[in-house]
């Protein structure tokens, strides 16, 4: 090692050490809430939020906040990059194509619709594309994802939070209350799947509500909803393009965007790779839980930047509109099913 690669080191282990109090406060925060997960059920990433709200009172704190900030804006896009070693193509062909229809349709209207219902309650629509876009696709997963493509402010900040919030607690809901729609409507394990996969939000509850039903249902509704999950490559870089047309017009000079964010760019190399059949199965599993982990930790830092007084001040509107969202895509997916049931019977 050279003289002036060691002369280096105390300069990167203080630099390291300046973001290890906000990173090990977030760390903390998410292991809590995976522990009152697995012990007392509930999802773990609402329990970070809450429980990152408590501490909201360190986001002022001078050691706290620079790992506060990366734990936010970039242990994201790193969880979100690995969700696509999860993901392969032969799922599409699987599905078939009016299943993929549906599903594409499923995420478009529901974006559309969010944007729709947020102008008529008068709301922003980066709430809109925000909730739609979480709702429509995988939960809070997407919500991070899109929001790591819009301009990075306090009021996204708030947005991101609270669909975040809105999400976990009506997937959690749906996960209880869709089954009962399942066994009420008589349907089959393939239109089961269909509905689960297709209208709840989070990947989990998709596979808590699938397994209350029976293990193929399970198989059926994942299979779904990992479609859904990687609609996050196009959505996103949809947004990514238009918000850089966008910050390149009101920016004549300055250092540019890249053309694609690279969470993005991994996110679809990790799907080739994985259609390849190139990535064992016990590494999918690592990438998957420290997918999680990022995530979870990530929505930590976010609860802990933002207080209940800020979010109460946001008032009803936002809650019509996460309830609607979510209400129209269920209605979406069980007109879908017994449109198919119609076509085919």
């Amino acid at each position: 090692m050279s003289a002036q690669t060691l002369s280096l080191l105390p300069t990167a282990v203080a630099g390291a050490r300046r973001f290890l109090p906000g990173i090990m406060l977030c760390t903390v925060i998410a292991i809590t809430a995976a522990f009152v997960s697995e012990h007392y059920g509930g999802p773990k990433f609402l329990y970070a939020l809450l429980i990152g709200i408590a501490f909201h009172f360190l986001s002022d704190n001078d050691k706290c906040i620079p790992g506060i900030e990366l734990s936010a804006k970039k242990l994201v896009r790193v969880g979100v990059a690995l969700l696509g070693a999860r993901i392969a193509v032969s799922d599409v062909t699987d599905l078939g194509l009016a299943g993929v229809g549906a599903l594409v349709g499923a995420v478009v209207l529901t974006i559309g619709f969010g944007l729709l219902m947020a102008r008529l309650l008068g709301l922003p629509s980066m709430l809109g594309l925000l909730s739609g876009g979480a709702t429509g696709i995988c939960g809070i997963s997407a919500a991070m994802a899109i929001s790591a493509t819009l301009p990075q402010t306090k009021e996204n900040e708030h947005y991101t939070l609270l669909t975040a919030i809105g999400v976990a607690t009506l997937s959690t809901a749906a996960m209880i209350l869709y089954p009962l729609v399942v066994s009420a409507t008589g349907m089959s394990v393939g239109e089961a799947g269909m509905f689960l996969g297709g209208s709840i939000h989070d990947v989990a509850q998709v596979v808590g509500a699938g397994f209350m039903i029976s293990p193929s249902v399970a198989d059926a509704a994942t299979l779904a909803k990992m479609f859904r999950v990687a609609m996050l490559v196009p959505v996103v870089l949809v947004l990514a393009l238009a918000f850089r047309a966008e910050s390149a017009s009101t920016q004549s000079s300055g250092k540019k965007a890249p053309l694609l964010p690279f969470f993005l760019v991994a996110f679809a190399v990790l799907v080739a790779i994985n259609s390849m059949g190139w990535i064992p199965e016990s590494a999918v599993a690592v990438s998957s839980e420290v997918s999680r982990w990022c995530l979870v930790i990530s929505i930590a830092a976010l609860g802990v930047k933002t207080s209940f007084e800020k979010l109460a001040a946001l008032g009803w509107k936002p809650i019509a509109l996460l309830s609607s969202e979510t209400l129209f895509i269920a209605f979406y997916m069980v007109s879908i099913v017994f449109l198919t049931r119609v076509i085919s019977g």
